[in-house]
């Protein structure tokens, strides 16, 4: 198959410097938890990348200096010859593929504490590090500024030896880099050369830019990375300086990669922007340069990334969390597969492996950061090993998965699903409109499964255990997920909470399914992550007083990791949802919550309708528990397997439903243990690398 006509334009080489592409699609540098700590882990997945179509693929802020030590995040440093064996090998798992492979060298100035190096952090001008634990980076000299230079020169000599064939200087996301902080006027207050009007705060960046082009520019492309935008206004940097900063270095750089800033404004989740939201924000910037231009916008859609480029708003495709999701997006569209792309749902589960020092994860795609510790290929699945049946009962997020892969595999499946409509509690909690991106998790493997021919869908069939055996399959995957407790247990809550009014107490079930609602409404959070703060946001569009609690000191904790936090705040203060927090549910009786705070135990009463617990959730096992209780009649029907996947076996987020299913599918009929699971990387020799196949 080939690419739509109105495709084709995606597949046209971009001259980049002394480089070409092969075509516009471009993975921008994005981190991942794996970098220098799991080095095997982070260049096979890169290298998947790039077999899958990526014509560029770059890696993840790469440390330059000691005194810019980013622990304990896990991503990637060039302080000196002792690193390069792991970008050697990085770089030469993305030109097996035939695409360029591209570095983000970085420092961060004040936005690290130097927690390994224990050097004091540097800054334009002396001030608190961003991480405020009593630590300060101090303003640096012009001494201090010869240095920096040198460093970056030294770094992009070192990326040149190391193969790669882009190397970046980095000036965006805000005050994640000392370049950037050496723009902003609230962070340079310098009365020097390199402070003051905008031409002495973009000096030292310029400097940099014709030292790293001296230094490699005829071998290597110099692409430079820049934040258009804070969305900060006159504070911030803003549209009329970035307008000066992009003419004045216009023709410097042999590519322009240009954001929002700050992380959260550039990742910017689902529930707050659509695909290509950064357009309005960074299309000037063709219109002033002559050399091409890549950016981002959770780009999933072809047309999209045509129109893009038809109408001179980008020449390359720039994608991080799109190429995650589904790392053969580029290929899929060349052989007129676009229906079948895994669509990104921006739900931002990829960017916590950052803020939690993991290798990444993904919602959609539950082969992200496996690829080299379990050998799993996101295209690529081993064949059956026999000619046995599975029934998977459950068309959640983990069942359609697992009857997805196990179809891929050659397996004969059969998926009963109880509701009208697949995609369990997907469908649920895309009921709420913050949310109805993340429907894509669902109806990508429903259309999936459509097509498959080996694959017998039933919905309407709510199963009992004899039914289960007179199916007669030789597995049966129990998938029937899991329910909100409405008893308040949670993760400040271990004990139920007695004596509650039965009336007054909504389970979410009960918002999700439209269920009418009627007065003030009190959501109690004590899972920490998204839902509750959606159904607060439901509610309150819905015309309810709403009062959010949580015994945590921040509404929806957990969400800082997804870069949602600061965007759900603003969203319902602005609805006008009542916070109260380090607060926990005491007792619930008719009209009324009393609290008691966490701390001290100091009690208020709050007068409401109706509370919705956001708490934990309880397995729906019952079906599992059945044909526990007769495994002698299991062989009379040939089942030889009955398993729990999913939320039935342990409740937690949409990706761990997903990843659960696969690992069934990938798993059954193939011996594992400890050591099959994952390989580990303690044994990584920096002059050695070890292959090992995928499948």
């Amino acid at each position: 198959m080939s690419p739509d006509e109105n495709h084709k334009i995606l597949f046209e080489p971009v001259k980049i410097g002394p480089k070409t592409t092969k075509n516009r699609f471009y993975q921008v540098p994005h981190c991942n938890g794996m970098g220098h700590r799991w080095p095997r882990t982070m260049a096979e997945m890169r290298g998947v990348k790039a077999e899958g179509g990526w014509a560029v693929v770059c890696t993840e802020e790469c440390s330059i200096h000691p005194t810019s030590d980013l622990t304990p995040a896990t991503l990637m440093r060039l302080w000196d010859d002792s690193d390069l064996p792991v970008h050697e090998l990085m770089v030469n798992k993305v030109h097996e593929h035939d695409a360029l492979a591209g570095i983000q060298l970085v420092h961060n100035g004040l936005s690290v504490s130097n927690y390994l190096s224990r050097m004091p952090a540097l800054a334009p001008s002396a001030a608190p590090t961003e991480t405020s634990n009593s630590t300060q980076a101090r303003g640096m000299d012009k001494s201090d500024i010869k240095a920096l230079r040198g460093w970056f020169r030294d770094a992009a000599l070192r990326s040149r030896r190391a193969g790669y064939d882009i190397i970046y200087v980095y000036a965006a996301h805000g005050i994640m880099t000392l370049l950037f902080q050496f723009l902003l006027k609230r962070f340079n207050q310098r009365t020097d050369e390199y402070g003051g009007n905008l031409t002495n705060r973009v000096r030292l960046l310029r400097e940099v830019l014709e030292d790293t082009k001296d230094a490699v520019g005829h071998d290597c492309a110099i692409a430079l990375r820049f934040a258009v935008d804070e969305l900060l206004g006159e504070d911030g940097m803003n549209k009329a300086e970035a307008q000066d900063i992009v003419g004045s270095l216009a023709e410097l750089p042999d590519l322009w990669d240009v954001n929002v800033a700050d992380w959260g404004n550039d990742s910017l989740p689902s529930r707050f922007g659509t695909e290509g939201s950064q357009e309005e924000y960074i299309k000037f910037v063709k219109q002033t340069t002559s050399k091409p231009v890549v950016g981002v916008g959770r780009f999933t859609s072809p047309d999209t990334m045509v129109s893009q480029i038809k109408r001179g708003v980008l020449d390359l495709i720039g994608a991080a969390r799109p190429s995650i999701a589904d790392p053969f997006l580029p290929n899929k569209i060349q052989q007129g597969r676009s229906d079948e792309i895994r669509e990104c749902i921006g739900c931002n589960m990829c960017t916590s492996g950052d803020f939690v020092a993991y290798p990444m994860r993904c919602t959609q795609n539950p082969t992200m950061g496996e690829e080299w510790r379990k050998g799993w290929h996101p295209e690529k699945i081993s064949k059956a090993a026999s000619n046995d049946s599975v029934l998977v009962v459950g068309g959640g997020p983990s069942g359609l998965e697992a009857a997805l892969a196990l179809s891929n595999r050659g397996y004969d499946v059969t998926l009963s699903e109880a509701a009208s409509e697949l995609g369990g509690r997907v469908l649920q909690e895309t009921s709420l409109k913050p949310l109805a991106e993340w429907k894509r998790v669902s109806d990508h493997r429903t259309y999936m499964l459509s097509t498959r021919s080996n694959v017998e869908t039933y919905v309407d069939s709510a199963l009992t255990a004899e039914q289960v055996l007179e199916l007669g399959c030789t597995h049966v995957a129990i998938a029937t997920g899991a329910r909100w407790q409405t008893n308040f247990i949670g993760a400040h809550h271990r004990q139920p909470i007695l004596g509650a009014p039965p009336e007054m107490v909504l389970a979410p079930e009960t918002i999700l399914s439209g269920s009418a609602v009627s007065g003030k409404v009190m959501v109690y959070d004590d899972d920490h992550y998204y839902l509750a703060s959606a159904i607060a946001e439901h509610l309150a569009e819905a015309g309810h007083e709403v009062v959010l609690v949580t015994p945590d000191a921040d509404i929806a904790s957990w969400t800082h990791n997804t870069l949602e936090n600061a965007h759900i705040q603003t969203r319902l203060r602005e609805l006008g949802v009542a916070i109260i927090c380090n607060h926990a549910v005491k007792s619930v009786k008719q009209k009324s919550v009393t609290l008691a705070c966490v701390y001290i135990g100091a009690e208020t009463t709050v007068g409401v309708d109706a509370i919705v617990p956001v708490t934990s959730r309880k397995s729906t096992d019952g079906l599992y528990s059945e044909l526990m209780e007769i495994p002698q009649q299991w062989s009379d029907h040939g089942v030889q397997s009955v398993t729990r996947i999913g939320d039935s076996f342990a409740p937690g987020t949409i990706a761990m439903a997903v990843y659960s299913g696969h690992a069934y599918a990938r798993n059954l009929n193939t011996p594992t243990d400890y050591h099959t699971l994952f390989k580990r990387e303690n044994d990584f020799d920096t002059h050695k690398f070890l292959e090992s196949p995928r499948i």
